[in-house]
């Protein structure tokens, strides 16, 4: 039932999201899709512009009339959301508002401040182009053609293209509902006073909160006991979810229950630990019935928990969304202090990120304890020290990423 293999850093990712794929899609409102994929085609119900309309507030001519600034009647006014009731006939004009329908016979505007009105009549004051500030209709978007493609992150430009398309409804990427349970006997809820060997469930608000952020349905199940009747009914719960994310119980201690009961209710560990620090406690499986469910046991030091969430947890649920891109860029950054670390693991470094004259510099946010929260509050990136380095000296290039990730990653 149990693969103990201990994966390196970049291959435990590679194995996650070879194990996840995209859900299943689901129609929603056009505001309840931002944030959300594309899983359809979208064709374009009329053409954009759909009608010839002025770019500018000011005169409707024909550019012809234009060259010798002859005065010309203003015949017509013509409004935004009206039209005209007479055609641009040969050295006439027509007053024209932003937007509004281009009368029949005009060819170009004349702006306001390029032309002077006086007693009924405009004289054009500056060469006119032909067809200047004119939309033509179709010039954006023609009818019938495809104008988001299915795979396409919903932002709000997008938005703004599918309602001027008409869409009310559109359909995306379902969002996984994701359980937390959290294991320990130590544990007390929020509201609590803890005593003495007593912790607050911060964990549980923690991952709630980063799987909120990457737009997923967070389901918080509760506290599972340090027994297995407790760990059986919590655990059982949180499978009824699209994922299962569990806090602690994962290591080699007596009262570590977490993957013996998983064992018991059908899935199967994938890898158990992985050559990180912090993190290395972590196993991620899958249920066994098809297409099978992702399980993440992450470890119970929050800082441990958070940062196995960023590196491993995110990724996979960006790919259930629909996300083509799951994984933080890494990019170079300017060390400004020595770290040592111990070599054969990959370690995440907490650092604060900033750009300084043209180039990005890196300090240590604190001590680098894993249970050390503060330095996590302090930091806007990781550092990604490779396994096979001991030391980085101040002055050499680290890769890092932004810490931390919110709705709507490129899916481009």
């Amino acid at each position: 039932m149990e693969s103990r293999a201990m994966p390196e850093f970049e291959e435990a990712r590679r194995i996650i999201l070879e194990h996840v794929a995209a859900l299943d899609a689901e129609q929603v409102e056009l505001l309840d899709s931002l944030g959300r994929v594309l899983a359809e085609d979208v064709v374009a119900r009329w053409a954009l512009p759909s009608f010839n309309n002025s770019e500018m507030d000011g005169y409707a001519v024909r550019a012809a009339d234009c060259g010798d600034s002859q005065p010309l009647p203003i015949i017509d006014y013509v409004a935004a959301g009206g039209r005209a009731t007479k055609s641009v006939t040969p050295g006439t004009a027509i007053k024209i508002m932003t937007g509004a329908p281009v009368p029949e016979g005009g060819d170009s505007v004349v702006p306001f401040e390029d032309a002077e009105e006086s007693g009924g009549t405009v004289r054009v004051m500056k060469p006119v182009a032909l067809h200047q500030h004119v939309r033509f209709a179709g010039e954006d978007v023609r009818e019938g053609e495809t104008i988001l493609a299915a795979g396409r992150l919903i932002r709000p430009y997008e938005i703004s293209m599918l309602a001027c398309c008409g869409r009310e409804h559109v359909t995306v990427v379902r969002r996984p509902t994701v359980a937390i349970v959290a294991t320990g006997d130590e544990l007390i809820e929020l509201g609590e006073t803890p005593s003495m060997g007593q912790v607050v469930n911060s964990n549980s608000y923690a991952l709630a909160a980063a799987v909120t952020n990457v737009g997923a349905l967070p389901v918080r199940v509760g506290i599972a006991r340090d027994e297995l009747a407790s760990h059986r009914e919590k655990l059982a719960e949180g499978l009824k979810a699209d994922v299962l994310i569990t806090s602690a119980g994962v290591s080699v201690g007596d009262r570590d229950l977490v993957r013996e009961v998983l064992g018991e209710l059908g899935v199967k560990i994938v890898f158990w630990r992985v050559k990180v620090k912090p993190g290395k406690a972590m196993a991620f499986g899958m249920t066994e019935d098809k297409p099978g469910k992702p399980v993440f046991a992450l470890p119970g030091n929050p800082v441990s928990s958070m940062l196995t969430f960023e590196e491993f947890v995110a990724p996979a649920l960006l790919k259930m969304m629909g996300h083509r891109e799951m994984v933080q860029p890494l990019f170079a950054a300017v060390l400004q202090s020595d770290l040592k670390k111990r070599a054969g693991h990959t370690h995440l470094v907490r650092v604060r990120l900033e750009y300084v004259k043209g180039k990005y510099l890196a300090w240590s946010a604190g001590r680098q304890d894993s249970g050390v929260l503060k330095s996590l509050v302090e930091a806007n990136a990781i550092a990604v020290l490779p396994a096979e380095r001991d030391f980085v000296a101040a002055g050499e290039e680290i890769q890092v990423h932004l810490l931390g990730r919110a709705v709507g990653m490129t899916a481009l």
